[in-house]
């Protein structure tokens, strides 16, 4: 298999992207004062990408493709990392799918041999998505007994109502019971196309060589007639995901309340947030830092250190290629739930009204700028910078850059997107020891 012309990407130095005929990307970053290389096959598909039948099957899929191909068993697999030190693993999130390992740089091929054969040549075999069943149904009742990560889940849902991207990544015990081994294995075959899959790399390693075990490891499963493995995709690469032809509105407002017999409760409040691609993501994220991100933001001041209200309080922001969420969380004793709610909304009216201080301002900004460069400090992280980047945005964006637009953000542009996003109608989810949600409701509308 011959590669396309090689070019650099985003402008970073070291990083190279290369076009297989089929249209699979690989983009690498070389680090060559590392001894480790991560390496990682990105699909373009998340769970707001199933339809009807095929709810729960993007994270089906990414275990099955654990369980063994035409070339190794589930066993062979795991043996084949555990005998070099490697790390294997993989996730699933609402618009795409990673499978990835992390070892030293002289293990590199074998790495992309294991996770190519996997992401390749994964059986689906009937057997084995009836043993994963039982696995992902343990799965989604230990999500139900964390109630930290259900409030989340009802906030979303909240938000985003009945769509893909308002239902659990998981899926439900009723669609993960109703699936069949026909349809995981027909969204396989349609969603693990060449063109629809980046290989992304970084580490201790040479651009050319990784573009050539790679090319070599996907020409050998292309012409098997086994398996249920992908098909020849197109020589045109997909595009980025930057819209959805279903756009999905986050305006969602209300009260969601799951009651649990538990000794604390959990509270989201927010609202829809913006597209990763927005341009006042930038103002967004000090503006996050400042009210709700590390100890000596308003939020933790004045719930946590002034009062002791609560333990954990923050405030976060998630995008999507079309909308996304921004809201608080909050874990207190229920007795203390509505007076925590109300210092959650008048921290929010504050800063609507006054925006940040300067000190505020530089704060925010020095804690964006500082777990940027930090959270890239190691070949994984770097690893998924490229191949996120080349599946949900224009192009990548050189640190630099990023840092520069941080550093340029101004008080009008906090104040406004305070104004524009955090100012919206609010949703409310609540998990704890509650029967009625009436009081949250009252809260909410005050």
């Amino acid at each position: 298999m011959t590669a396309g012309e090689d070019r650099l990407a985003g402008g970073d130095g070291g990083v190279r992207r290369t076009v297989l005929p089929n249209g699979l990307r690989v983009i690498t970053e070389s680090l060559p004062t590392v001894r480790s290389a991560a390496f990682g096959i990105w699909a373009g598909v998340g769970s707001r990408d199933e339809g009807p039948d095929h709810v729960g099957a993007t994270h089906y899929l990414e275990h099955l493709l654990f369980k063994g191909t035409r070339r190794r068993t589930a066993l062979d697999i795991s043996a084949a990392m555990d005998a070099v030190g490697g790390e294997l693993n993989a996730f699933t999130a609402k618009e795409y799918t990673c499978y990835y390992a992390r070892v030293l740089d002289e293990d590199l091929p074998l790495a992309i041999d294991v996770l190519s054969d996997m992401v390749t040549s994964s059986l689906i075999a009937p057997r084995d998505v009836d043993a994963e069943r039982g696995v992902i149904l343990e799965e989604i009742a230990m999500n139900d007994d964390d109630p930290s990560d259900l409030v989340h889940e009802a906030f979303g849902t909240q938000v985003f109502g009945d769509t893909p991207l308002g239902r659990p990544i998981l899926g439900t015990a009723e669609s993960i019971n109703a699936i069949t081994t026909e349809r995981i294995a027909e969204h396989y075959r349609a969603r693990y196309t060449p063109a629809n899959l980046v290989v992304a790399a970084a580490g201790s390693m040479d651009h050319d060589h990784v573009v050539e075990l790679t090319a070599a490891a996907f020409a050998q499963e292309a012409d098997h007639g086994k398996g249920a493995g992908p098909a020849r995709g197109p020589a045109v690469p997909a595009p980025p995901r930057l819209g959805s032809t279903s756009a999905q509105a986050a305006d969602g407002t209300g009260v969601r309340l799951l009651s649990r017999p538990i000794e604390q409760a959990n509270l989201v409040l927010g609202c829809g947030g913006m597209a990763r691609t927005d341009d006042r993501r930038f103002a967004l994220g000090v503006l996050n830092a400042a009210l709700g991100g590390g100890m000596s933001s308003r939020l933790f001041q004045e719930v946590r250190e002034k009062r002791g209200l609560a333990y954990s309080v923050y405030s976060f922001s998630g995008q999507h290629a079309d909308c996304g969420q921004w809201g608080i969380y909050a874990g207190c004793l229920p007795a203390k739930a509505e007076e925590v709610l109300a210092i959650c909304q008048e921290e929010i009216a504050k800063v609507i009204e006054t925006g940040l201080t300067d000190d505020e301002l530089d704060r925010g900004k020095g804690q964006l700028r500082g777990s940027l460069v930090l959270g890239l400090e190691d070949p994984s992280s770097r690893m998924s910078r490229l191949g996120k980047s080349e599946l949900v945005y224009p192009r990548l964006e050189p640190v630099d850059e990023i840092l520069a637009e941080v550093a340029a953000v101004t008080h009008d542009q906090v104040r406004n997107v305070a104004a524009e996003i955090i100012g919206q109608p609010k949703a409310l989810a609540v998990v704890g020891p509650f029967d009625d949600a009436e009081a949250f409701r009252r809260a909410l509308a005050s």
